[in-house]
């Protein structure tokens, strides 16, 4: 290829610009509120979740982008938060694309509800329990002891 196939003529606000795509660079811009995906290195592994700018940091020396993103697994979902500067060599982060949202949220929310109604099924369990064991061992300390309180 030539130079000259690197080469592009652009126009920003009237002004023709010739920009070489070889070096070109392409900058996002975010705000507070944008969803985004970020690449977290573990260890050996690479895995990409979905998230939510909630700060911009502005730290004279390091300034830094504050993610809250989404860990989901098979044992629920879990809201954790990464501060991301430019010593962050573990993460990257990108702008979502609408229709990945879209999927996300619906999943993420999935998640959250299926443990509500599993922490709601613990603690039906908890109260049987406890409704058993006074109608069942309450005579023996009736007995035993005099009786017991019941609340």
């Amino acid at each position: 290829m030539e130079n000259n196939d690197f080469m592009r003529t652009i126009e920003v606000n009237g002004v023709k610009v010739e920009i070489d795509l070889r070096t070109a660079r392409k900058i996002d811009t975010f705000k507070v509120g944008d969803n985004v995906k970020i690449l977290r290195k573990d260890y050996d592994t690479h895995k990409v979740y979905s998230g939510v700018i909630v700060d911009f940091v502005a730290f004279k020396e390091n300034p830094a982008i504050v993610v809250a993103y989404f860990s989901d697994s098979y044992a629920g979902v879990e809201i954790k938060f990464e501060t991301i500067t430019q010593d962050s060599n573990h993460i990257e982060i990108a702008a979502c694309l609408p229709h990945e949202l879209t999927i996300n949220k619906n999943r993420v929310v999935d998640k959250f509800n299926i443990a509500i109604e599993q922490k709601k099924r613990e603690a039906d369990e908890l109260q049987q329990k406890k409704d058993y064991f006074i109608k069942n061992f309450s005579k023996f300390f009736e007995e035993d002891k005099g009786g017991i309180e019941n609340d």
